[in-house]
């Protein structure tokens, strides 16, 4: 990644990976460059010029494969790694098979080259940011604009850490001498030359985390100064302390990261069982409810090749069609109780002829997500809910059950208004992330942070046949392997680094 460069962002959509003699981390190349005086001026004036690279690149469509579906940024990894989960079932195999099948973690599949793309990708660009700023910024818009791609720098290797290992051990601690992935640094950090080209190896996910929370807390500080974001593709300090308050609750931090949740949540209020709210079809930002997402429009949205095509049974993209609809595990429907709003949010066992889609029409089919005509439907990164369950859960941790009970009746009050819980266990909250943060993107990641694995071959499963896996937790399937061309190119990561 050559970060002595910079550039006018806003002015390439994505990037373009051609080979390169010493890694994949390298391949980032641009089409647009300014000098360092005339990039931190531009920045200075005009903040959404480096942004909007950051947020394209975010949702573009076949990034590293042209011509593939399966390929749309941000959006595409975490449904990707739902798919791997016990939650989601598909009714045909179409797109995603291999990742419904735990068959998509190999160094030389396509899958693998995808996430390390799209993340490094990421980091890439928030680099190229704060190499702007060596010494920090000075005013209120140069400070956010650091913040924010600290944000992202965070974010992105928060992924790679738990895609690329196990970042808990079994105990649920820190498995911090563990091999991890690669950190890409800029002499903004601090580190001399000889430090930043010894950090593209495999540093320990002990090192790897601890840079995680170093840039979190740089950003949130960064945003805590006044900063007013132009709209909900950007990310403020709000959003900046719920991705911190994800990491907290990775690392059982368990009080930092019940206190970070709360501070997030501030400000939101939990969306109502209504047409604009929990039955709105995920599809806009201006719900009360989201934090932070991406407000597509006719010319970024990618129609086919787009999340909503795969997630959304009303849409008439590979689900709605009825290619591969996507519908709720059996077992969990049946525990979502009859007064609980979100249980309107799948049909039943039966399935719904009424709907207007053949995929919508099916048994267990979701409704949750809808469609926009135009394609136009916006992208959920974070939402308000997800940040009570983060602090429910953490009390839950802490054996302050009573607390934990408190904490998610805010959400559960307007869920299921007969819920009258005095104590949850972490189990009860667990349960109500798997129902609460459905096809969001969550599930593999609650999965390995909590040491569980998935059975879909119950009796009376509704998965897929050939796909009725029993994976048990620590399982080798739950864990990518690194790039091939990375171990090819990368002299500081060879075979015997490989992951098994």
């Amino acid at each position: 990644m050559r970060f002595t460069r910079y550039i006018a962002a806003s002015l390439i959509a994505a990037a373009c990976f051609s080979s390169c003699s010493e890694s994949f981390l390298e391949d980032v190349e641009y089409s647009k460059e300014l000098d360092e005086d005339a990039a931190a001026e531009s920045a200075g004036k005009n903040p959404d010029v480096f942004l909007n690279g950051i947020w394209s690149w975010m949702v573009t469509s076949n990034q590293t494969n042209s011509g593939t579906h399966d390929d749309f940024g941000y959006m595409g990894s975490l449904h990707a790694t739902d798919m791997m989960g016990q939650d989601i079932c598909m009714a045909a195999s179409h797109w995603f098979n291999y990742d419904y099948q735990l068959d998509n973690r190999m160094q030389a599949y396509r899958r693998v080259s995808c996430h390390w793309t799209n993340y490094y990708t990421m980091i890439a660009k928030a680099n190229e940011v704060l190499g702007l700023y060596p010494e920090g910024g000075e005013t209120i818009s140069q400070k956010a604009l650091i913040g924010e791609a600290y944000a992202i720098r965070g974010l992105a290797y928060l992924h790679l850490i738990q895609l690329f290992q196990f970042a808990t051990a079994a105990d649920g601690s820190v498995n911090s001498e563990a091999p991890g992935v690669p950190l890409m640094y800029v002499a903004a950090d601090g580190k001399t030359d000889e430090e930043i080209a010894a950090s593209k190896g495999r540093n320990t996910v002990g090192e790897v985390l601890a840079q995680v929370e170093k840039d979190l807390l740089n950003a949130v500080e960064n945003l805590e100064t006044g900063y007013k974001r132009p709209n909900k593709n950007y990310i403020d300090a709000s959003v900046a302390n719920g991705i911190l308050a994800r990491y907290y609750l990775l690392t059982a931090q368990w009080e930092k990261a019940a206190t970070t949740a709360n501070k997030a949540r501030q400000g939101y209020s939990i969306m109502e069982s209504n047409a604009t709210g929990l039955y709105d079809g995920f599809v806009t930002v201006n719900n009360a409810e989201w934090m932070w997402g991406f407000a597509h429009t006719t010319e970024t949205q990618t129609t086919f090749a787009s999340f909503f095509s795969m997630i959304s049974n009303l849409a008439p993209g590979y689900a709605g069609a009825g290619y591969a609809p996507r519908l709720i595990d059996a077992k969990l429907y049946s525990q979502i109780p009859e007064t609980d709003g979100r249980k309107k949010w799948f049909n039943g066992p039966e399935g719904d002829s009424t709907q207007p889609t053949k995929g919508a029409t099916l048994p267990y089919a979701n409704i949750k997500f809808g469609h926009l005509s135009d394609w136009t439907e916006n992208y959920m990164y974070m939402r308000a809910a997800e940040m009570v369950l983060i602090e429910a859960e953490a009390y839950a941790h802490m054996n302050q059950e009573a607390k934990a009970a408190e904490v998610l009746k805010v959400l559960m009050s307007k869920r299921q208004p007969d819920w009258n819980k005095t104590t949850v266990t972490v189990e009860d909250v667990y349960l109500q992330r798997r129902i609460e943060l459905w096809g969001e993107g969550f599930s593999y990641y609650d999965l390995k942070r909590l040491n569980k694995g998935i059975d879909r071959a119950y009796t009376g499963n509704n998965h897929l046949d050939g796909y009725k896996l029993v994976v048990p937790a620590r399982d080798v399937r739950w864990t990518y392997q690194i790039p091939l061309k990375e171990i090819q190119e990368n002299d500081l990561i060879n075979e015997e680094d490989q992951n098994d």
